[in-house]
C-alpha cells in the first residue's frame, strides 16, 4: 500500500470518529442551551414574584398617602412616575422577546429543548433584530430604543430619588444596572449591544433580556421597601386625622353600654385633647349611651394640639338604636331574629342562627330562607348556608301567645369569605434573625373569621434578595436552611404563591393566599 493512502477499513473507523464527535459536541451544546433555559425560567419566576410583591406594597403606599398625605403623597407621587416607565419598558422588552421566537421559530408550550434547540440556537434573529442588515457597526431603531427607554427609566430615578438619603441605594443601582456603558467590553473590541446580542444565540438573547427586566422590577421592590421604611417614623405623627367612634349600634332598653371617642391613629397622651360630651380618659372620650326606645344620635366636636401648637379640630358623629330585644326585632308581631356570628352571613358556610316568638313554643317554630340551605340544631337553633346573591330574607314563622300564626321576614346582607393569610407564628409580617427562618413552619387562616375553617398548606415558593424562588413542598421551612446563610440584617425575604387545601369551606374554591413578609433582623 503506497504510503498516504487509507485502507478502506481505516476511513471508514476516521469517518466513525469524526460522527461521534459532532455527536458529543452536540450534546455538550445542548446541555449549554438547557442550563440557559433553567437560569432564564429562574429568573422569569423571580420577576413574576416581585410583580407580585410590588402590588402589595404599592397598594400599602396608595393607602398611606390617601391617610398621611403631608407624609407619603411625594413617595406614592415619584413611585407612579417609576411604575409608568417601568411598565413601558418591561413591555417593550416583552414585545421584543416574543419577535425574536417567532423569527426563530420556537415552539411555544412546551420545555423540551431538543424540540426547541435549533431555534434556541439560532443567532440570526437577535442579530438581525438588533442590527441593521446584520451589520454590527449599525445598530437597529429597535435596539435605539431600548437604550432610550433603559436611559429614561434611569434619568428619572436619579433625578427624583437623589435627595433622599435612603433611597440614594436604588439610584446607585440604577446606575449600575440600567447603563449601557460600552467601556466595560472595550478589552472585547464590542460595544454593550454587540456583547449581549450580536451573534448571540437565542436563548443568550432571551436571557440577556430578561436579566434587564428582572433588574427593573427589582429597582421598583427596593424603592417601594425603602419609601415605606423612610417614613415609618413620620406617620407616627398626627399629621392625618379621622375621629373615630366605637360603640354597639343597638342596646336593649335598661341596659347600660359605653361609646368611646379617639383619634384615628390612637395615643394616650394627645395635647390640648378636648371631646364634647365626652369624659376624656387616656385619649380617649367615653360617653354613656342608653335612653328611651328608637334611634339616637351622639356627636360634636374633637380638637387636640397638631404640628407647632396648631389647634386642629374636627365633627365625630354616632349613632345607635335602643330596642326591647336583641338586635334586628319586630315590635309588632314579637318575633325577633338574630345571627349567632356577626349581622352578616358568609356565602357556603353553615352560619348559626337563633331565633324566637315573644311567648312561643320555640320548639315548634320554624324557618325557611328561599335560595339557602337550613338545618334546625334545637329548639329555635339553625344552620343557614346561603349560596347566590348579596341578599338573603329569612321568615321565621310560628303561634303567638294567642294562638294566631306569626310570620316575619328579616333580611340578612351575604358576604363572600375573606380571602386566606399566610401566616408564621399567626403572623404575616415578622421580624426575625435569618438563623431562625428554617425553624418555621408556614401555615394559613383567615383572619378574625369567627367559623371551623382550617388550611394545610401544602407547598410554597420562598425568596430572597438576588436569587431565584425555591419551591418547598409541605409547611416546614426546614429546607431553606442554605439560602438564609447569606442574608443581612435589612434583608426581606417572601413566603408567597402558597397552596393548601382547605375544611370547612363547603366545596368552595380555594381563594389566593396572601403571602409573608419577613425582615431580617
Amino acid at each position: 500500500m503506497a504510503k498516504g493512502k487509507l485502507s478502506p477499513r481505516q476511513k471508514m473507523i476516521n469517518l466513525m470518529y469524526l460522527v461521534f464527535i459532532a455527536m458529543l459536541a452536540m450534546q455538550i451544546d445542548q446541555e449549554i442551551i438547557r442550563s440557559y433555559q433553567d437560569t432564564n425560567q429562574s429568573l422569569t419566576d423571580s420577576r413574576t414574584l416581585a410583580q407580585d410583591k410590588n402590588k402589595i406594597f404599592k397598594q400599602t403606599l396608595i393607602e398611606k398617602a390617601k391617610n398621611s398625605p403631608e407624609t407619603f403623597g411625594t413617595a406614592q407621587s415619584q413611585y407612579s412616575g417609576m411604575e409608568s416607565q417601568a411598565d413601558e419598558l418591561v413591555n417593550f422588552i416583552e414585545d421584543i422577546k416574543n419577535d425574536l421566537k417567532k423569527n426563530a421559530g420556537y415552539i411555544d408550550g412546551t420545555e423540551d429543548v431538543e424540540e426547541n434547540f435549533s431555534s434556541l440556537n439560532n443567532t440570526e434573529a437577535g442579530t438581525n433584530k438588533f442590527f441593521n442588515g446584520g451589520d454590527a457597526e449599525m445598530p437597529s431603531p429597535t435596539s435605539k430604543e431600548l437604550l432610550s427607554k433603559m436611559a429614561s427609566l434611569k434619568d428619572y430615578i436619579v433625578q427624583n430619588f437623589s435627595s433622599s438619603e435612603d433611597l440614594k441605594s436604588v439610584v446607585n443601582r440604577a446606575k449600575n444596572n440600567l447603563s449601557a456603558d460600552d467601556s466595560k467590553y472595550k478589552k472585547q473590541g464590542k460595544t454593550w449591544l454587540q456583547y449581549k446580542f450580536y451573534n448571540q444565540p437565542l436563548i443568550a438573547a432571551l436571557s440577556n433580556l430578561e436579566v434587564i427586566q428582572s433588574e427593573v422590577r427589582n429597582l421598583q421592590s427596593d424603592a417601594l421597601s425603602l419609601m415605606l421604611k423612610e417614613k415609618v417614623d413620620a406617620d407616627i405623627q398626627f399629621n392625618a386625622y379621622e375621629a373615630i367612634v366605637a360603640g354597639p349600634t343597638a342596646i336593649q332598653q335598661g341596659e347600660t353600654a359605653t361609646a368611646k371617642v379617639l383619634i384615628g391613629t390612637y395615643a394616650s397622651t394627645l395635647p390640648g385633647l378636648k371631646i364634647d360630651n365626652a369624659q376624656v380618659v387616656n385619649g380617649q372620650g367615653i360617653i354613656n349611651l342608653g335612653g328611651a326606645l328608637g334611634e339616637h344620635t351622639i356627636g360634636g366636636n374633637i380638637s387636640f394640639l397638631g404640628d407647632k401648637g396648631k389647634v386642629v379640630s374636627m365633627p365625630y358623629t354616632f349613632k345607635y338604636d335602643v330596642v326591647s330585644g336583641k338586635e334586628a326585632v319586630a315590635f309588632e308581631s314579637g318575633a325577633l331574629l338574630s345571627a349567632d356570628k356577626m349581622m352578616v352571613l358568609y356565602r357556603g358556610v353553615a352560619n348559626p342562627i337563633s331565633g324566637s316568638i315573644l311567648g312561643a313554643d320555640n320548639s315548634q317554630t320554624t324557618l325557611s330562607a328561599p335560595g339557602a340551605s337550613v338545618s334546625k340544631t334545637g329548639g329555635g337553633k339553625w344552620n343557614v348556608t346561603p349560596g347566590s346573591g348579596s341578599t338573603i330574607a329569612l321568615t321565621i314563622s310560628g303561634k303567638g301567645p294567642n294562638g294566631k300564626p306569626i310570620s316575619q321576614k328579616f333580611d340578612f346582607r351575604i358576604k363572600n369569605v375573606p380571602p386566606p393569610q399566610g401566616q408564621i407564628r399567626g403572623e404575616n409580617v415578622l421580624n426575625m434573625p435569618a438563623s431562625s427562618i428554617p425553624n418555621q413552619t408556614i401555615s394559613a387562616a383567615i383572619p378574625e373569621f369567627d367559623f371551623p375553617v382550617t388550611f394545610t398548606v401544602t407547598s410554597f415558593k420562598f425568596k430572597v434578595p438576588g436569587r431565584a424562588a425555591m419551591l418547598v413542598n409541605g409547611s416546614s421551612m426546614s429546607s431553606v436552611a442554605s439560602m438564609v446563610k447569606g442574608l443581612r440584617s435589612g434583608d426581606i425575604v417572601y413566603v408567597a404563591d402558597i397552596q393548601a387545601t382547605a375544611t370547612g369551606l363547603g366545596g368552595q374554591t380555594l381563594k389566593k393566599i396572601s403571602p409573608i413578609v419577613i425582615n431580617v433582623q
